[in-house]
């Protein structure tokens, strides 16, 4: 459907209070719910610009969500979750939004990402590694000149002019993000060490994790290794080994910042 058509569609519907229109990673679109939640949740990315495409939920996509927390648990050997549909639909949504815009260069990567001095980093690793702590860190140790741009599901935005990482509202139990966006620098995975260690890895290494943490629906593989390709070539690969002590910080940046 074109945008001429669907801002009229938008327009025709606009009185029901389940659609709105919000702008993430750039990007104008509606969210046409059952429920409230999602509306909550997107509330400060919220516009009036002509929309791009609508994202429309029902009760079979509620009811996907739930079948796939239930797996998880069932695979993780904790005991079995009970969302609220509500809340299952805000997961749909962004699960149907990250499908989408795959085709405008975007992907979902799972990390945590932190700007400093208007410069983003990307610290991934396995839950339950400290992602969220180390930036934590970051945040204490550079003050105002730290911005949290998304704890848990930020979208990179790829092309041949470069990489900019996105805040969105979905981030994490912690609920750390900001509506903003910065160039990315660097990808940087994430270990525990008994000593505070940063090493410039090759994106042969990298690729690996790269194609674990990002999100890859089975009908754009293609797509999503074209973009993984263009980020190789656009930001640099880190190993940091940390004790999650203060001290880490600074070994971190100084070791992706030696030009300064």
């Amino acid at each position: 459907m074109r945008k001429s058509s669907n801002c009229l569609l938008f327009r025709r519907e606009r009185n029901n209070m389940n659609i709105q229109a919000y702008r993430i990673a750039n990007t104008v679109f509606a969210i046409d719910s059952i429920y409230s939640n999602v509306h909550e949740l997107c509330r400060e990315y919220k516009c009036s610009a002509p929309i791009e495409f609508i994202i429309k939920t029902n009760q079979s996509d509620i009811d996907y969500e739930r079948e796939k927390s239930k797996q998880k648990d069932i695979k993780e050997g904790n005991l079995i979750r009970n969302f609220s549909d509500g809340y299952l639909e805000t997961i749909a949504v962004y699960r149907k939004l990250c499908e989408k815009i795959i085709d405008n260069e975007i992907l979902l990567f799972h990390g945590s990402a932190i700007a400093v001095d208007g410069t983003a980093y990307l610290f991934t690793a396995k839950s339950g590694t400290g992602k969220s702590t180390h930036t934590r860190l970051w945040r204490e140790h550079f003050g105002s000149r730290a911005v949290m741009i998304n704890d848990d599901k930020p979208l990179i935005k790829i092309g041949e002019d470069g990489v900019r990482i996105y805040g969105t509202p979905w981030d994490g139990k912690h609920r750390i993000s900001t509506n903003t966006s910065a160039p990315l620098k660097a990808i940087i995975l994430l270990n525990r060490g008994n000593e505070n260690k940063i090493t410039e890895i090759n994106k042969n290494t990298a690729y690996p994790i790269l194609l674990q943490q990002t999100h890859k629906p089975s009908d754009k593989m293609s797509a999503v290794f074209k973009l993984i390709d263009i980020l190789c070539e656009n930001v640099k690969f880190y190993r940091l080994e940390c004790n999650m002590d203060p001290a880490s910080v600074m070994t971190a940046y100084n070791g992706m910042n030696t030009e300064e």
